[in-house]
């Protein structure tokens, strides 16, 4: 993807995880990545990351904060030069829990950061890039936008809420030169899948019906990333793609 030499991003919830491997992805392209992300090892990650090279800095970020949002975002800018290409909507958080047990304070918590602040975060990102009259959004949905899952009300209330937020502003934003897409990734060796890593049970049960026969590794979402993020794709708009090894075409 040569056309990423050079761009600036900022990427959610990237100090682990999906998120850190398409900030990767994404550097090792030439791209400069601001992480914004809560995580005490933010700064150790990036880091790391500095030691291979690669354009980064880092933002420590309560994203529940919805009055800080904006002074955070435009910090992350300024931390960019003043400049934005790529905003990626990576950050998200799940308590698998019945729903007749999830306290409603945690059902509005999941909601505010899954959906709301990735409201907030594309508003603001597509007023910095109508100044350039072009720009990419990827927000991380998820299979869960397609189906229920299980004890997962909130997460999957939460995803579905993401897929149509997506379309919704491609809608509004094609004809700026904006592209509003999502990548909805199925099941991969994360943090926020070690409930089910722990569960042997469940696990084997999952991973029967991945016609990969395998959950996925965070790096192999790097590519519809990259893909998305460049002029390659300059003709799609609110796509939801899974990038899930089959699971939704089981």
């Amino acid at each position: 993807m040569n056309d990423l030499k050079g761009k600036k991003a900022i990427v959610t919830g990237a100090a682990q995880g999906l998120g850190l491997a398409m900030a990767e992805g994404l550097c090792s392209n030439g791209v400069k990545v601001c992480i914004l992300d809560i995580s005490p090892n933010l700064d150790q990650v990036v880091e790391e990351l500095r030691k291979k090279d690669f354009d980064v800095v880092g933002l420590h970020a309560d994203l529940s904060n919805q009055e800080q949002l904006p002074n955070l975002f435009h910090t992350a800018v300024e931390l960019l030069g003043c400049e934005l290409d790529i905003l990626i909507n990576n950050a998200g958080i799940h308590k698998p829990m019945p729903a007749l047990e999830l306290p409603v304070k945690d059902f509005q918590r999941i909601l505010d950061i899954n959906v709301t602040t990735v409201f907030q975060l594309c508003r603001l990102a597509a007023e910095e890039m109508k100044k350039k009259g072009k720009g990419k959004i990827i927000n991380i949905a998820s299979v869960l936008s397609f189906m229920g899952g299980f004890n997962a009300a909130a997460y999957s209330a939460s995803k579905g809420a993401v897929a149509q937020l997506t379309k919704s502003l491609s809608n509004e934003w094609a004809s700026e030169g904006i592209n509003v897409n999502a990548i909805a990734p199925g099941y991969y060796i994360t943090e926020l899948n070690q409930h089910i890593l722990n569960d042997q049970e469940r696990l084997e049960s999952l991973v029967s019906r991945i016609p990969a026969g395998r959950l996925g590794n965070p790096e192999e979402l790097s590519g519809t990333v990259e893909f998305l993020s460049s002029t390659k794709s300059d003709y799609i708009n609110g796509a939801i793609i899974p990038v899930d090894g089959g699971f939704l075409g089981r």
